[in-house]
């Protein structure tokens, strides 16, 4: 699953359970109406667990519920519970390329220039909360 698609998932799960909050809500449940295959939400929704965002409940009234408010909830918060790889990775050769050769240079020019968009990115999601992303959402016509 590529980055901007768990994000997507992640963010969809999470705003789910934030308008059913508190009520607990089953991966099938969940899963059904984000649209997504179940097995790949659980993925995500035990990451989510593992970084405090959502808490899972055993049992028969058992389920996902948010484990924080969505107005201190913001989505770099979700993003890096879900993320391994940065949005902006790049995979540059390295083998046979000399040291300060055209190459080396433009790999060094794009590591960096990565690493500064992604920084942007990760700054302008911290701005961002799940609250402001429900409100925007429910405005659209």
């Amino acid at each position: 699953m590529s980055a901007s698609t768990k994000l997507s998932t992640a963010v969809k799960a999470v705003c789910f359970l934030s308008t059913n909050y508190p009520q607990p809500k089953s991966s099938p449940e969940i899963a059904e109406n984000i649209g997504i295959n179940p097995s790949k939400l659980r993925k995500i929704l035990s990451m989510l667990v593992k970084n405090g965002i959502v808490k899972s409940t055993h049992g028969i009234s058992g389920g996902f519920t948010l484990n924080r408010n969505s107005s201190e909830l913001h989505v770099q918060e979700i993003y890096c519970a879900i993320e391994d790889r940065k949005a902006f990775y790049l995979d540059v050769q390295k083998e046979d390329i000399k040291k300060n050769s055209m190459p080396a240079k433009v790999n060094s020019y794009f590591l960096e220039l990565f690493s500064d968009i992604q920084v942007d990115i990760e700054d302008k999601m911290k701005n961002i909360t799940i609250k402001s992303v429900l409100e925007k959402i429910n405005n659209r016509k």
